[in-house]
């Protein structure tokens, strides 16, 4: 009986020791004692509906007393709502503050959306109280002379607060501002007047109004280093030639190969005529004989045409031979 009566007695602290963790979970007396001491008006049911709604009171409270210290009015109902919707009320709260120190137009709503955006909207609002300096990588350009010069460039920017939700990042502000310093140096007549004069560079590009669209304002464009780099204009004439000189080599090569095609072709023709002569001569001596036995051609005719075919080739030789010796007189 003893031993049952200690073990009820120890489930009934048990229970009670429960009861109240869960009933001081429920209602943060020290959570709300804080709040009231720091001039926060929040309701103790409130708090432990928030608990309900899985919402920690300990955050939504902080935030609540840091900017009320801060002079800040701010609802509770709205702190709520934006971190269900999975903001980051802390960053939010400070940035406020920031903002609100440095004289910087902006309100929960706007700070709100810049947060679930995506963006830090604390460091927005540093980055618009102290500009930052973002570095180009090297920009190779040509100019009209075709020298080409490399260009590195330091551009100075802060947050525009207002254009931070849907603006254009830092990849936008580096891509034009390595347009314009392209377009700049491909304008000038000579590189020279560039290396005399990078200011020239910066001053046109700044006047382009490149960070429209973007959420950042450039405060100003500084060329910090420019090199020469190749004469690109020399090497494309060098070039040219070269593609001229091979484009001259293959036509070449064509009317060779049409020459020996065609020098072929007379050469064929020249054998069939020489197969048609030799077949024509063949049919001579047929001719000859036939003459003969028809009784058209006699034997002093015959003879008369030996006599005039060896005539004719005595006449060639000479001829063949005076070539030959230049056409010296004999005699001498």
């Amino acid at each position: 009986m003893e031993q049952g009566s200690v073990l009820l007695i120890v489930a009934i602290i048990v229970g009670v020791i429960f009861f109240f963790l869960i009933f001081f979970y429920f209602l943060p007396f020290g959570l709300w004692i804080s709040a009231q001491f720091a001039g926060v008006r929040v309701n103790l049911f409130q708090l432990a509906f928030m608990r309900i709604r899985k919402v920690p009171p300990g955050v939504i409270v902080k935030a609540l007393v840091t900017a009320t210290k801060a002079g800040l009015q701010v609802k509770r109902d709205d702190l709520e709502a934006h971190y269900l919707a999975g903001g980051r009320i802390v960053q939010v709260i400070n940035a406020l503050i920031s903002a609100d120190k440095a004289n910087i137009d902006l309100d929960f709503r706007t700070a709100t959306a810049i947060d679930l955006a995506g963006r830090d909207v604390f460091e927005a609002v540093q980055l618009s109280v102290n500009p930052k300096v973002i570095h180009t990588p090297p920009i190779a350009a040509v100019a009209k002379d075709g020298i080409q010069l490399i260009a590195k460039a330091r551009v100075t920017v802060r947050a525009n607060i207002r254009r931070l939700v849907g603006g254009a990042g830092e990849e936008t502000i580096i891509a034009r501002i390595g347009e314009g310093v392209v377009s700049s140096i491909g304008s000038s007549l000579n590189h020279k007047e560039v290396l005399e004069n990078p200011d020239m560079i910066s001053k046109t590009v700044l006047a382009k109004g490149l960070d429209a669209g973007t959420a950042f304002e450039i405060l100003s464009i500084d060329i910090a280093d420019v090199d020469v780099g190749k004469n690109i204009g020399a090497q494309l004439q060098m070039d040219q030639a070269q593609a001229d000189k091979n484009i001259a080599q293959a036509k070449a090569e064509e009317r060779r190969a049409m020459a020996i095609a065609v020098e072929q072709e007379m050469k064929a023709r020249a054998q069939e005529a020489r197969a048609k002569v030799i077949e024509a001569e063949a049919e001579i001596p047929k001719a000859i004989a036939q003459a003969f036995l028809s009784g058209n051609l006699g034997i002093m005719d015959y003879y008369k045409m030996q006599n005039v075919q060896a005539d004719t080739t005595m006449r060639d030789s000479i001829s063949k031979s005076t070539t030959k010796g230049g056409g010296k007189d004999e005699t001498k």
